[in-house]
């Protein structure tokens, strides 16, 4: 596995600006990726956030084994956080985003107001590594018409506030946190989903890893797909020329073109071609 690149000077820079705004919201919204609830968090946003009330979100649920997402989201409630799976391309469960920020905050809220005060709405700040969804998570929940509010009271200048409803506010967020692993399972789940750039990790390397994953967790959707057999896994270089057998994907010379049966795996398998499929598994991580 290629060393993967730190940049210093932008981690810590991410990680000072995350600090400074931490005290400006009530509550973290922390996007994982439904598919590596593990593997696409950055342990940085612990140590960051500290004790900061946190709603912990699997984007992309669509995508992903709905067992194994329910199993992540009990997880992450055992650890005393409030878990949803959602999808921000499909609205699925964005509505109940204030809910579970409510009941991360019920302390709070309760204090409020036997102090009296009038209820405010809830300031949150989204985090998550790269390709978890960010973008599309804070479009969603505006729906597509943010509406900005301006430089709040003794507030750095260009702190720019999103009105999602009456009842929340988002903070634009700082520089994205890089992911952080020392596993190498942990990388290879993080370039089948493309969270890491595709010349980061060896492809095939990625594929051939994928072949095992699917044949043990999803071999019936995996065998069907690509008319494979057990025989098949006599040999690695069996599937790939299977795949290209059904797939027709060989060079002039009548050769296997390797490079061709690897972007068609991999973009299957982001593109949904092969069903939800889920390649963290609480029993392998936790």
């Amino acid at each position: 596995m290629k060393q993967i690149q730190w940049y210093p000077g932008h981690m810590a820079k991410a990680k000072r600006e995350i600090s400074e705004k931490l005290n400006m919201v009530d509550v973290i919204f922390e996007l994982l990726d439904a598919r590596i609830p593990f593997s696409s968090r950055n342990p940085m946003i612990d140590e960051i956030t500290k004790s900061k009330p946190r709603v912990i979100l699997l984007n992309k649920a669509k995508l992903a084994d709905n067992k194994e997402s329910l199993k992540w989201v009990k997880y992450y409630e055992s650890l005393g956080y409030q878990a949803l799976c959602i999808d921000s391309i499909e609205n699925y469960n964005i509505n109940q985003i204030i809910g579970k920020a409510k009941i991360a905050l019920k302390e709070k809220i309760e204090r409020d107001q036997k102090r009296g005060l009038r209820p405010q709405p809830i300031k949150a700040m989204v985090l998550g590594i790269p390709n978890v969804g960010k973008s599309t998570f804070i479009n969603t929940i505006s729906r597509r018409k943010a509406t900005k509010t301006g430089d709040k009271p003794g507030v750095t200048k260009n702190q720019t506030w999103i009105k999602v409803s009456p009842e929340l506010q988002l903070l634009d967020t700082p520089g994205i946190l890089w992911p952080k692993f020392d596993d190498k399972k942990v990388a290879l789940h993080l370039a089948l989903c493309q969270a890491i750039k595709d010349d980061i990790l060896p492809k095939d390397e990625v594929v051939m890893y994928a072949f095992n994953f699917l044949k043990e967790n999803y071999q019936k959707q995996f065998y069907e797909k690509y008319q494979l057999t057990d025989d098949d896994f006599n040999d690695i270089l069996d599937v790939y020329k299977k795949i290209a057998d059904v797939r027709k994907c060989y060079l002039q010379n009548q050769e296997v073109d390797y490079d061709r049966v690897n972007n068609l795996i991999l973009n299957d398998i982001r593109g949904f071609k092969l069903g939800a499929i889920s390649f963290d598994r609480t029993g392998e991580f936790i």
